[in-house]
């Protein structure tokens, strides 16, 4: 079944647009604002994003860069704003298509099929993650790298922890490869940012909503770290526990 994630700050709004996507026999989660949104897409991964522009944390373009640091999901904006340098903008930033406000809700489910024909004509899938770029081998090494308990096979890309698998996403895996390549040593997010997203216009705020997931599938908390530590204003590195 195909699964969407509905972003949308009005209540009253959002239910309206779960119940024409149930309707229509669609797997359908929400959430009210843009963060909620990022973990949801690194956790559900669903086949497509409906984004409003209005939310109450951050700007719905500035969710939009930040889910494309994220996935190559496709996305259809929902917006009031009809001014058409504002539209290019929003499709330059990522965009799969929009709709302007008020809309039907036949309106939406033919668009949104349309971007996931379009989209799946193209060979994208969910986890598919953003585009490698040419030459980019970002889990490429000789051997696997053992860290304490912590071991990671960039040739067949699976992750194991005191022998039992980690079931990591595509971009949680290569920003794991990259820091234990690097293990020990400080890593900032930009740095991070420019070595494992490759993509303009991608906030550092992606770097935090990886980390908090791979913290969680490696059974460890920001407050409470064995491998993954947070050094205050300046980055992050893995260390093996003590």
């Amino acid at each position: 079944m195909t699964s969407v994630l509905v972003v949308e700050d009005d209540p009253t709004i959002r239910a309206s647009l779960i119940e024409v996507l149930t309707s229509h026999q669609l797997l359908v989660r929400s959430s009210p604002d843009g963060f909620g949104a990022l973990r949801e897409i690194t956790r559900w991964q669903p086949d497509a994003v409906v984004l409003d522009l209005g939310l109450p944390d951050i700007d719905g373009a500035d969710a939009l860069r930040m889910i494309r640091g994220l996935s190559q999901v496709p996305v259809l904006v929902a917006t009031a704003r009809d001014d058409d340098a504002e539209i290019i903008k929003l499709l330059n930033a990522g965009a799969d298509d929009y709709l302007v406000k008020p809309f039907s809700g036949g309106q939406l489910v033919a668009r949104l099929s349309a971007v996931l024909r379009r989209c799946a004509a193209a060979g994208w899938a969910p986890d598919a993650g953003a585009p490698t770029a040419p030459g980019d081998h970002t889990g490429a090494t000789q051997g696997p790298l053992v860290i304490g308990e912590l071991r990671i096979d960039a040739l067949a890309r699976t992750v194991h922890l005191a022998g039992r698998e980690v079931g990591l996403t595509r971009r949680e895996f290569d920003l794991l490869a990259f820091l234990a390549r690097n293990a020990g040593r400080v890593v900032s997010r930009r740095k991070i940012l420019a070595e494992v997203w490759r993509q303009p216009y991608v906030d550092e705020q992606t770097v935090d909503v990886h980390l908090s997931c791979l913290r969680r599938k490696l059974g460890e908390r920001a407050s409470l770290p064995r491998y993954l530590h947070t050094v205050r204003g300046v980055g992050v590195k893995l260390v093996s526990p003590l």
